[in-house]
């Protein structure tokens, strides 16, 4: 199998829409984990993608803007609202790099629920807010539904100066074109395009999680070995691809 490889263009643009949206004033957070940690919790047809023999765990803190379906126009207030993911790193037996999310905490019960019910992707119901104060961003979250309830998470960094050449491990957690997700008893891959990210240097000034041991992976060890900040770019989602068609249905 040949892994396709991290580059910071879009790998395979999206023929077929089936969702538009903006991530703007992204967090991200990083930390190295042994692949052995988090391999159980991906989709079957998945292993973990690694760099340098280890993997990464992520938490993200961002504001949807304007999701809508198909080509759009996204939808002004229900598709706008904050999110933070906890997400892992993938590939699959094709050779294509994605995410996997652990969680999506959002501030909106309609997209939560429809998230759910049509993919089965892991959305929590939450009070959130992204307040800015000059360079300073502050995300807070508290989970509201499904459990564990009062799960929070606060983390507060400081945008520095833009990236200007990107570090391998900064292009290998951000330039991912795709997800991994299990759905109806199957295991599918969702590809999306999005332009260059704008990156930025991030010092965290204030980190206090519960999200990424809600969902089912080991408290940090110590700092993150990575921050960055993005103003956000536009992004298209496709048509989900079923890793293991042909395969009997199974979990």
């Amino acid at each position: 199998m040949r892994v396709e490889d991290v580059t910071p263009e879009t790998v395979r643009p999206v023929r077929r829409s089936l969702l538009v949206q903006s991530w703007h004033d992204l967090a991200f957070l990083h930390w190295a984990v042994a692949p052995a940690v988090v391999a159980p919790l991906l989709p079957r047809g998945t292993v973990p993608d690694t760099l340098d023999g280890v993997t990464y765990v992520g938490l993200i803190g961002f504001r949807m803007v304007k999701l809508g379906a198909l080509r759009g126009p996204g939808i002004p207030y229900l598709g706008t609202f904050c999110e933070t993911n906890v997400r892992l790193y993938s590939v699959d037996d094709r050779g294509r790099r994605a995410v996997v999310f652990r969680s999506l905490e959002a501030e909106r019960l309609l997209p939560v629920l429809t998230a759910q019910v049509s993919l089965r992707l892991p959305y929590k119901w939450a009070r959130m807010r992204l307040t800015r104060d000059g360079d300073v961003l502050r995300y807070t979250s508290r989970r509201r539904w499904p459990g564990p309830r009062g799960a929070a998470s606060a983390m507060t960094v400081r945008v520095g100066a833009p990236v200007e050449q990107p570090s391998a491990v900064e292009h290998f957690v951000t330039a991912r074109w795709g997800l991994h997700t299990r759905a109806w008893g199957r295991s599918m891959h969702l590809p999306n395009e999005h332009p260059r990210w704008p990156l930025h240097r991030a010092e965290l000034l204030e980190l206090d999680d519960q999200l990424v041991t809600a969902a089912g992976l080991p408290a940090p060890a110590g700092p993150p070995v990575s921050v960055l900040y993005s103003p956000g770019v536009p992004v298209t989602f496709g048509a989900p691809d079923t890793l293991d068609r042909g395969r009997p249905p199974a979990g």
